[in-house]
This record gives structure tokens, sequence and C-alpha cells, in this order.
């Protein structure tokens, strides 16, 4: 189990929370000044476990690992938070172990990721864990890019006509994994996707992409700002779409990140004169908001006092909209500013509620498509 005691960040948030305190309104949080007293008064764990189902160094430890110390000081008390890594199975071990063994007295917290989603969404047999179990705390979007090779056209205009009218390559990592979404979102344009499986990373896939092997790829958004807006810069890619992200109403936006590209259902709608829709669209929603919009979520069980869950997301609110926060998470979160409570919880109800019509159109689809079985 690795141990880290959260180091004292340089933003001082005691005056936040004098402000919290004398019961002043923060725009737009939903809470009386009575509830932020309630939440400062109460009593928080010095000890609180955060299980991180995955391996040291991967993308979801480190994000744990920069959150721990702004949580810490802004919790009251300023307690110690340990990462605990429990790698295996994609996460499916890490989850199933927090499942059945997490205190509900504040102490235990999960981080998940779309690794995490993906598997309970597809009913997967490994998977012993119930998103309905637990209660959201706190969740960090992300956004992605589908981009094309430039011998298909100079624009995304005509780039999307020419791998409309051909089959097309794309170097991808497994049918249920985050390409999944944009597997879908392709299909419903009318792509002939022919989908090489195996990659170990989608950073692998980008390299094929750069080799020529590859017609098209896509990249979240940390990747594409860091290694593919080069590639189109020097007219080696062609942007095609971004997936967006969801606003609060639960709708999907432009993303911030590429506020000119517009978004698949912007593009769906301009070629085919109606907005997407269908089990084929309710599929790519589903798992577009549990991979993306909600890409990672800090999670305590369901039984948590509400007195602590309310501490820990007005915890988070005390510094995410704080420049000093900002400033630090550019370069871990992008310009993608973290969900918080009740708006987390119902963007996650609606995405892990999938219908027995969405789920059989999945299967066949994976099948007749992908030659993959769930």
């Amino acid at each position: 189990m690795m141990i880290q005691k959260t180091a004292t960040s340089s933003l001082s948030l005691g005056r936040l929370k004098k402000v919290a305190l004398l019961g002043l309104a923060i725009s737009g949080l939903g809470l009386t000044a009575a509830s932020q007293a309630q939440a400062q008064d109460t009593e928080v764990p010095g000890n609180i476990q955060w299980t991180i189902p995955f391996g040291v160094g991967g993308g979801t430890d480190v994000w744990a690992r920069f959150f721990s110390p702004w949580l810490s000081e802004a919790l009251p008390g300023e307690p110690t938070i340990m990462i605990d890594n429990v790698p295996g199975g994609g996460s499916i071990n890490g989850a199933n172990l927090f499942a059945v063994r997490a205190k509900s007295d504040g102490s235990n917290w999960l981080g998940t990721s779309a690794s995490t989603q993906y598997p309970a969404m597809l009913d997967d047999p490994r998977v012993r864990y119930d998103y309905s179990d637990w209660t959201p705390i706190l969740a960090t979007p992300t956004g992605g890019v589908v981009y094309a090779q430039p011998d298909l056209g100079e624009s995304a205009d005509t780039a999307l006509d020419a791998l409309l009218e051909q089959p097309v390559k794309l170097a991808a990592q497994t049918p249920t994994g985050v390409e999944l979404p944009v597997l879908i979102a392709l299909d419903m344009l009318g792509a002939d996707v022919q989908a090489v499986f195996g990659m170990r990373s989608r950073g692998e896939g980008r390299l094929a992409f750069e080799r020529g092997e590859a017609d098209i790829d896509f990249q979240t958004s940390s990747a594409y700002l860091s290694n593919v807006e080069p590639l189109v810069k020097a007219g080696k890619a062609v942007p095609l779409f971004s997936l967006g992200v969801l606003n609060d109403a639960g709708k999907i936006v432009r993303d911030p990140a590429f506020p000119e590209l517009p978004t698949f259902n912007e593009v769906y709608k301009a070629r085919h004169g109606e907005a997407p829709s269908g089990k084929a669209y309710e599929a790519f929603r589903k798992f577009f908001a549990s991979g993306y919009a909600l890409q990672k979520l800090i999670m305590v069980p369901k039984e948590t006092p509400q007195a602590l869950v309310d501490t820990y997301r007005q915890a988070a609110r005390d510094f995410v909209h704080t420049e000093a926060f900002k400033k630090a998470a550019a370069a871990q979160l992008g310009p993608y500013t973290p969900v918080i409570g009740d708006v987390v919880q119902r963007h996650l109800d609606d995405a892990m509620s999938i219908d027995d019509a969405t789920r059989d159109w999945l299967a066949e689809w994976l099948q007749s498509e992908h030659g993959a079985k769930i």
C-alpha cells in the first residue's frame, strides 16, 4: 500500500473557510449558509484511505495524488489521505474489494475511471460492485478529438466526405474500451471503420497513425493537445470533430479545449438534417457520459453520513474555482472544471442506467461490426 501524507499546497484556504462559516452565499452552489456551516463543523476522520484500483504512476494514480493535498488542506482538521493502490483486472479487482470492505464512516474513498464504469455498464461477470451503492463527491471530465490523414482531404468536410466513401483503418485497444463511443459515432456517420485492436495504449494507436498505418485516429484531450496539435500545425493531421462535454443540464455542448471544433452531434445533424437519435445514439451518449464527462470520480459508500458527504463536497468547492488551483490543474486536467455534488449524481445516474433494448443493440452491434462479445 502506498501511503502519502498530503503536502500543504501554496494556497491558503483559511479565509475561504471563515467566509463559509459566516454564511456568505457562494454563487451557483445551491447550498444554504446553514449547510455550509454544518459541513465545516462535521468531524472528519483523521485518516482517509483512498483506494485507487490502478498501479502507481498510472493516470488515475497521478490524478489522485494531484487532488489529495488540495482536499486535505480544504477539509477540517487537514486529515491524512492515504493512497492505496490495488491494481488488477483493469480496475475491477480494486473496485470489487472496495465494495465489500469499505467502511461508511467517511474514512474510505474510491477513485474510479472509465475502465471501472464501462465493465459495470456492460454487465461484465467479473464485476461485484454496483454504482448505486456509492455516492459521488467529485468528477473530472475530459474530451477527445477524432482526426484524419491529410490525404483524405485538406479540410474536415472533404476528409469526412472521403472517409465515408471507402473503408478506413483505426488502430484501437479494445472494442469495449475508451474507443467505444468513438466507434459508435463513426458508424452512425456512415463510416466503414476497420478497427485493428490490440494496441497497448492510445499513444500506440497515434504512432500507427503517424506511420501511415491508420487512416483516422482518436485521442483524449491531454494527448491531443500535447501530441496531435503539432501534427495539425505541420499539416500531418486534419481534426474532424470533438466528442464535446456535458453542461449542467446534461446537454452535449462544444468542448472548451476545442471551441472551434464541432461536436459529433453537430456533424451528424449537418449531414443528416436532424439530431442523432435511436438506440445507437443512446449507447453513444451513455458511454460518452460515463467515460468522458465523468471520466474520473471520487466515490464513497452510500451509507456515508450526509453531513460528511456535504463536507467533502464543500471542501472541493472551496478550491476548484480559485486561480491557484486552476493554474496548478492546467497541466493535469486541461481547461475542464471539476463537477461536484448533485450535478455529478444526476449525470452518473443517467449514464449508468442502460435499458435492455439499448444493451441488446450494443451487444448485436459489437458482434456484427467488431466480432466482440459482451
